[in-house]
């Protein structure tokens, strides 16, 4: 079984050099060629946004107060929908005080989450819808610091859009309607009548801006934060860190939206999907604080003198849930929008694996129990190919004897120990590569369940059983006061709360992968047998801080795996070191006994 270990480590390590040989002489030659015509692009225009007109970038608040001071420095229309409550400034139109019914900040705290917040507050998050024209004589169009009007509603609901009118003091006279639906979708249905006796030319743009990175910005690579967009189908993207480093992007298109995203939340600007738009991302200098935008900007369009022009585009202010998501994707025609959640490089496995989570947490009733139903469906799935690969063990083991034998006889001899073996491989009808192959591709399965749960809002505040609440947050308890037996809690610690405090279940998680090792035979190198046996200990503390709903999907599958590798060795007739240890403690009862 010593040779099954390390082929099982040779061939993880030629995954990992393969999948890192890629990503620099594949991924990386790509993406440099790609900020190289993009600066090309942006050294040809020799301005930063040639078609955002300046009123585009409001001016930044002279201080910093809070949440409620900041909303009531402009007049503003009440939110109340199923899913959203907030408000939506007068000033620009802008939408930037958002808070989703649906989801709480904690779980003992039913306060909802804050996604936008407006200029002035802490973590300046929002989404606003203008307008820029290339005609001289036109620059007064609807921007950031616009005043409108409320000319019709009070309260804007599912069942009751308001209604904002603007004139500019070049004759354009604005019109524009915003609905919201029952989840996070407002639309903004605009009409724009040309009073200035002349012919003009309009674009319509979009933005969303987040000052600052995140407060609880999650730095895993499982996880994607920062600009996004879809223009023609394709997905681009660009994190806070390389925003932060100044890099922008520019794409052109037809269909398609653009965005900022959190792990479980976004904000998403939406053109109107029949025109061709071009898609930015770019950095704004605020002082100490960059802003980070996305934005869009309409190809433009001629509106003659005395006639109108209707547009409509929305807004996406919420959460991340896959059936909304979809909802707007296919109902509303969105293209790709359900790809604000990161699939990943394993797409194509992790989005089955998200249908059948929903489909299961409806069967179950609980997300934790859809975890481990999934988890027993690949198991089950997998058997075979598992199947073989503990056999190839079994029969390994059967043989350790007689290659321990062979490599002490010819020890002063390689080439001839390595005859030998193989002639014994022959002989017994044994490919040392069995073992290894068949878990293979497991590997890029066991990755696609990792993202898929890593992103799962569904896990988010998600109780199981016991003392675990939140399946998304790590598991509360620690070793250090008996898991709560000890009326003393170590939280504020930094070394006995924080890197050494182990909780229940990465301990459990610890002790499934032990039992699955002792299952195998030691390697006969005394060192590698001691480094074998520490692993487990090592990701006990390596994954003490990661999503309990994580480490409870580990736990389980290792627990499948020990059950499965057990009875087909058992099959085979080996005795195991469970088998042995099971017989030492009998022994010892025994002996008590008497």
């Amino acid at each position: 079984m010593g040779e099954d270990q390390r082929n099982l480590f040779i061939a993880l390590g030629l995954m990992g050099a393969i999948l890192i040989g890629f990503q620099v002489f594949v991924m990386g030659p790509a993406e440099e060629e790609r900020r190289a015509e993009q600066a090309a692009i942006e050294a040809a225009q020799q301005i930063a946004d040639p078609d955002l007109p300046a009123s585009s970038i409001e001016p930044a608040a002279a201080a910093t107060v809070d949440r409620e001071t900041a909303l009531a420095g402009n007049q503003r229309v009440t939110i109340d929908a199923p899913a959203v409550l907030g408000s939506l400034s007068l000033t620009g139109a802008r939408l930037d005080d958002i808070r989703l019914r649906r989801h709480s900040e904690t779980i003992d705290d039913d306060t909802p989450v804050a996604l936008l917040n407006p200029i002035g507050s802490d973590h300046v998050f929002y989404a606003r819808d203008g307008w820029t024209s290339g005609t001289q004589g036109f620059s007064d169009l609807p921007g950031g610091s616009t005043e409108w009007a409320l000319s019709s509603g009070s309260t804007l609901t599912p069942d009751t859009p308001v209604t904002l009118t603007y004139d500019s003091p070049s004759g354009l006279h604005f019109e524009r309607v915003i609905s919201v639906d029952d989840n996070y979708l407002f639309t903004l249905t605009d009409v724009v009548t040309n009073n200035s006796g002349q012919e003009v030319e309009l674009s319509r743009y979009g933005l969303v801006r987040h000052e600052g990175r995140p407060e609880d910005e999650t730095r895993n690579m499982a996880v994607f934060e920062g600009a996004l967009a879809v223009v023609d189908g394709a997905l681009v993207q660009s994190s806070f860190g390389k925003l932060e480093d100044g890099n922008q992007t520019e794409d052109n298109g037809i269909g398609g939206w653009v965005g900022i995203t959190q792990r479980y939340w976004m904000a998403a600007a939406i053109p109107d999907q029949d025109r061709a738009f071009t898609a930015r991302f770019r950095t704004i200098e605020r002082g100490e604080i960059d802003a980070f935008e996305a934005s869009y900007v309409e190809q433009a369009i001629a509106v003659p003198a005395g006639e109108s022009l209707a547009s409509t585009t929305r807004i996406f202010a919420g959460a991340k849930e896959l059936d909304v998501l979809q909802q707007v994707q296919n109902e509303v025609g969105i293209e790709r929008f359900d790809m604000a959640i990161n699939w990943g490089w394993l797409w194509f496995l992790a989005r089955p694996f998200v249908w059948l989570l929903h489909m299961l947490e409806g069967l179950t009733g609980q997300f934790g129990l859809a975890i481990l139903a999934l988890t027993l469906m690949v198991k089950i799935v997998m058997f075979p190919l598992a199947n073989r690969a503990y056999a190839s063990m079994a029969k390994m083991k059967a043989v350790q004897p007689k290659m321990a034998e062979i490599k002490e006889r010819y020890a002063a001899d390689q080439q001839k120990q390595q005859q030998a073996l193989m002639e014994l491989y022959k002989t017994e009808k044994i490919n040392p590569l069995a073992g290894c192959l068949p878990i293979l591709p497991q590997i890029p399965i066991f990755f696609a369940l990792y993202q898929t749960l890593f992103n799962a809002i569904e896990m988010r505040h998600a109780p199981f059983f016991g003392w675990i609440r939140d399946l998304s947050a790590a598991d509360p308890t620690n070793m250090w006061n008996l898991f709560g037996l000890i009326p003393y809690d170590p939280t504020g610690m930094w070394l006995i709360g924080g890197v050494l405090g182990i909780g229940a279940w990465p301990i459990i998680m610890g002790l499934t992968m032990a039992a699955q090792q002792a299952l195998n035979p030691p390697p006969p190198d005394p060192m590698q047998a001691r480094i074998f046996a520490f692993l487990p200990i090592v990701f006990t503390f390596i994954l003490a801080p990661f999503a309990a709903g994580l480490v409870i999907y580990w736990a389980w599958n290792n627990f499948l795996s020990v059950l499965q590798q057990y009875i087909i060795m058992r099959r085979h007739g080996n005795e195991t070191q469970v088998d042995k240890l099971v017989a030492r403690l009998l022994k010892r009862g025994g002996g008590d006994a008497s």
